[in-house]
């Protein structure tokens, strides 16, 4: 099989929707198909020469919308050498023109919406979702409704999506989500890391690994923090990831005023080797996200056996929970709270029970082979 996958950007830092490309397509790969990519990113973009996959990138691309010029004559030219196409994302000029190739040509394609009808968003934004209410008849839900499949990695998803807009009509389908987890020698990785930021050695930490972005709730993590600190100073907080809208400077002022700026270690976004090594030397992995349609680094974690304390806002909780591989709480300063204070006063031996179910949660619901059998069969089908 053939598959096209349409994107806006391949950039590593855009967040989940490219990393999951990337994870499905080696799977895919590696079991004989072919996987290309077409996105609106510049040719001369560099992470380009670091993409795994046949890219073809037809920026420019103009505003926050995305619109490119090359993507429609693109598609008119090349889809029907594909045997599957699947857009992802929503809200994108690429959406857009790809629904309207495709139903012209009578096409069949699937879209993934990657959490993006969550009703967080209408909650969060109230003037964007009415602009995007605006947009919603004649733009996005044409998309939605005509689509073969909408894909969705969970049922939590699912649901969800169907709280945002009116009318909604959608051919759901639940498929499995992962990743291709931890690979290369762990000791080695966290040598590495711990080598690179050597004021970590011989402490414990929380790691939240994620964009810096407000939807992740950060500011609440270093408020909780700074509250837990003074009653147990025993761990040190390490912040990794992009900081796409310039938040972090604020984040640190705030460390400041709280007190707690020389126990947080920003580092940066992380790749390689230095992320898995980060993984394996934290004590436990936190992401108290106040929306998360699936959370590949929670799944990164639990394939390095490691912890995971999540809001109930992150979609596959409930999987977490009932596999006993970490602490879930509500998206509210309160949740947070009682996700350090869980974590603080519980037992070794029964941190040693969670490190267990992580890897077992993680091989038994997530690995990434299973992932892309499961796209498989709804596109074979």
């Amino acid at each position: 099989m053939k598959i096209l996958h349409v994107i806006s950007s391949v950039n590593p830092e855009s967040g989940g929707p490219i990393e999951a490309v990337r994870q499905l397509s080696d799977a895919m790969v590696r079991q004989g198909h072919g996987v290309e990519i077409v996105s609106l990113d510049l040719p001369s973009a560099s992470y380009l020469a670091d993409f795994p996959f046949t890219v073809y990138p037809l920026g420019p691309k103009l505003g926050i919308y995305g619109y490119c010029k090359n993507l429609k004559p693109w598609l008119k030219a090349n889809v029907s050498d594909y045997d599957a196409v699947i857009i992802h994302g929503l809200w994108q000029y690429h959406s857009f023109a790809a629904h309207s190739v495709l139903n012209q040509l009578r096409k069949p394609y699937y879209l993934f919406s990657h959490g993006m009808l969550d009703p967080w968003f209408k909650r969060q934004y109230p003037l964007k979702h009415l602009k995007k209410y605006l947009y919603w008849l004649w733009g996005e839900y044409p998309v939605i409704r005509d689509a073969k499949k909408v894909l969705f990695t969970c049922e939590e998803e699912k649901v969800l999506a169907r709280q945002s807009f009116r009318p909604y009509k959608a051919n759901e389908q639940v498929v499995n989500f992962g990743t291709a987890g931890h690979t290369g020698d762990l000791a080695e990785q966290r040598a590495l890391f711990l080598n690179r930021f050597p004021r970590l050695e011989n402490k414990k930490f929380l790691l939240y690994l994620s964009r810096i972005h407000p939807k992740k709730g950060l500011d609440m993590l270093i408020e909780s923090y700074a509250s837990s600190h003074r009653e147990n100073p025993a761990f040190e907080l390490v912040i990794a990831g992009p900081d796409q809208i310039g938040w972090q400077k604020s984040l640190e002022q705030q460390a400041v005023e709280l007190g707690v700026a020389d126990n947080i270690t920003w580092t940066g976004m992380l790749s390689g080797d230095l992320k898995w090594g980060a993984y394996a030397a934290a004590d436990a992995f936190i992401l108290p996200s106040h929306q998360e349609n699936f959370g590949i680094v929670v799944a990164e974690s639990l394939s390095c056996g490691l912890p995971v304390l999540i809001s109930n806002k992150v979609n596959i909780w409930y999987e977490i929970d009932q596999d006993g591989a970490g602490l879930v709480a509500d998206d509210t300063l309160s949740g947070c709270n009682q996700l350090l204070a869980g974590w603080s006063s519980m037992a070794e031996s029964d941190k040693a029970a969670l490190r267990a179910n992580a890897r077992r949660c993680f091989m038994e619901r997530f690995e990434i082979n299973k992932a892309a059998n499961s796209l498989l069969d709804v596109l074979s089908g």
